[in-house]
């Protein structure tokens, strides 16, 4: 994402200079490039001068430790802001995720982009995103003169990597029974494209990004051609937070309400400003779905092609789960013993 705004912000004849920071010199070669962990102090002198800065630094990968994964992402912000504001930046512009708002039975359909944030911290990542949120309204009272934008993307898709993309990579698409999913992507494309008006400074505040409109789940299984497969609430939740709590997957059973409740969000802010998508929610399903193809996951759990195979269809669910009741058993056992 960092690289694909580099570029479009390099070909721009509204910019003058690029930097960009990053601890591996990217393909840009337009840019000034700057080899430096965004935790490190030191990236203050190398912000002299800018005049927007665009944090797109951030861990949020399934398999990284909770907490270095919340070190580094909530560090690195601190340290960019206080940087940023030490050496006159006047606008620093955050990305996050229209996941802070939190996916809830009783959310209108669509959020209003001013909703109130009704997130929690049992979602991967999501505790990390409400904090920067967090440091971001906090900063310019902190610093005055710095301008916080925030830039709140749908289900992220295009070469990303996360329990939402991973659902699609299931042999039955989990439903459970008595939810009503909606679902709402964002192309990488179009976050690019807004990220690009926040840096130009045509918006600020906080706004979100995606296409327009939804998708029923019903729309999504007909366009994809996978079945659901529907589970009570009470077996699901308490399936995916045993199987994360003995290391079987890496989802937290939080990550599922946002598969099972409503998220989606109004972008009219982008809307008013002339922004438009550039991908509809039927074309970033569809290549979301090419993307994915041959990938096998369970629970949020990737399965190797001899597994998957082994495992069929809806048998893999099927093996996890009963693994879980299978190692609570023995620990039980083990207590008794």
């Amino acid at each position: 994402m960092g690289e694909l705004l580099t570029a479009r912000l390099a070909a721009s004849e509204e910019i003058k200079q690029v930097i960009a920071i990053d601890e591996r010199r990217g393909e840009v070669s337009e840019a000034t490039w700057h080899i430096l962990d965004v935790r490190d102090p030191a990236i203050a002198e190398k912000l002299r001068g800018a005049d927007v800065v665009v944090h797109l630094a951030l861990d949020l990968d399934l398999e990284t430790d909770p907490g270095a994964r919340t070190a580094y992402n909530v560090r690195g912000t601190q340290t960019v802001l206080t940087a940023a504001a030490a050496v006159g930046v006047h606008r620093v512009v955050l990305c996050t995720s229209a996941m802070v708002y939190g996916a809830l039975p009783d959310n209108d359909i669509p959020l209003a982009e001013d909703a109130e944030l009704r997130a929690t911290a049992e979602a991967t990542g999501v505790g990390d995103l409400l904090e920067i949120e967090r440091l971001g309204r906090r900063a310019p009272r902190a610093h005055p003169g710095l301008n916080v934008t925030v830039v709140r993307p749908t289900v992220l898709v295009g070469g990303t990597d996360t329990a939402l993309t991973r659902y699609f990579e299931s042999p039955r698409l989990l439903v459970v029974a008595g939810s009503r999913p909606a679902w709402q992507f964002c192309h990488v494309d179009d976050l690019v494209t807004a990220l690009e008006y926040a840096a130009l400074e045509k918006i600020d505040g906080e706004f979100a990004v995606g296409c327009d409109g939804w998708l029923e789940q019903e729309e999504v299984e007909e366009l994809s051609g996978v079945r659901r497969m529907e589970l009570p609430s009470a077996v699901a939740l308490g399936a995916a937070a045993r199987l994360h709590r003995i290391g079987l997957t890496p989802s937290p059973a939080g990550d599922l309400a946002y598969t099972m409740h409503p998220w989606v969000v109004s972008v009219s802010r982008l809307h008013d400003v002339g922004w438009r998508p550039s991908w509809t929610n039927e074309e970033v399903l569809a290549a979301l779905l090419e993307e994915v193809e041959g990938r096998h996951t369970v629970a949020g759990r990737r399965l190797g092609r001899k597994d998957a195979t082994a495992a069929g269809a809806a048998g893999a669910t099927v093996a996890l789960l009963g693994t879980a009741a299978l190692v609570r058993r023995a620990r039980k056992a083990r207590r008794r013993i």
